[in-house]
């Protein structure tokens, strides 16, 4: 009993005739450019995703359309999604953030709103410091930078050894490395409204107050 041609280096997409994937989009332009940027010849990036260079070339020319998983694979290769091999535009996030929005988030008595978008390079937070739950001796050291500015009642800002009393329209820009603490000044704490540029930091995960069980500022 004699049997068909075993399916070659291609894989089974090879296999499931030229008809596979035929009702994705055509990903020919995406393949070329992004083999283009990584500046493979059409062998070395055939062999990097387990394709003859007769397959990928067909691929390319828009000649076969890839099955799913090898479009997967081929965004492994590519070190990219399969959105951008199927040449999708990301959604553009919304750039405002409205009035009564994210819901207040609390930890060990210091109230935060989420005052910027998520996934941003830098993130933005109105912030409440409540009077008495100042930070102590717990001093804050990480990579980044921080401005915040005073929007009611009166901000102390420790900045290594130095010592600020911040008023309401005050603000302060620094370095996240200089060692650095804040408390409120006055009864009645203090507002204000906190940048920083941890991209990786989430609201939750944010404490500039400290103390048991609160969660740790980066």
């Amino acid at each position: 009993m004699t049997s068909g041609p075993a399916p070659g280096p291609e894989g089974p997409d090879e296999a499931l005739g030229p008809d596979a994937g035929a009702e994705l989009p055509s990903v020919a332009p995406q393949l070329r450019e992004l083999r283009r940027r990584a500046g493979l010849t059409l062998e070395a990036a055939a062999a990097r995703a387990r394709l003859s260079p007769a397959h990928l070339s067909r691929l390319e020319t828009g000649r076969r359309q890839p099955s799913l998983p090898l479009l997967l694979g081929l965004a492994r290769t590519y070190g990219t999604t399969v959105s951008e091999l199927l040449g999708e535009t990301p959604a553009v996030a919304d750039p405002i953030v409205r009035a009564g929005g994210p819901g207040a988030r609390e930890a060990d008595g210091w109230t935060y709103w989420q005052a910027g978008g998520s996934g941003r390079g830098m993130q933005a937070l109105r912030v409440h410091v409540p009077h008495g739950r100042s930070q102590g001796e717990l001093v804050r050291v990480h990579p980044g930078e921080e401005w915040l500015y005073v929007l009611k009642g009166r901000l102390r800002l420790h900045l290594a050894e130095a010592e600020y009393l911040l008023e309401p329209g005050d603000s302060a820009h620094f370095d996240s490395l200089t060692p650095h603490r804040i408390g409120a000044a006055a009864a009645g704490g203090a507002d204000l409204l906190f940048v920083h540029t941890l991209l990786q930091s989430s609201l939750a995960g944010l404490c500039l107050g400290g103390g048991a069980g609160a969660p740790a500022h980066p």
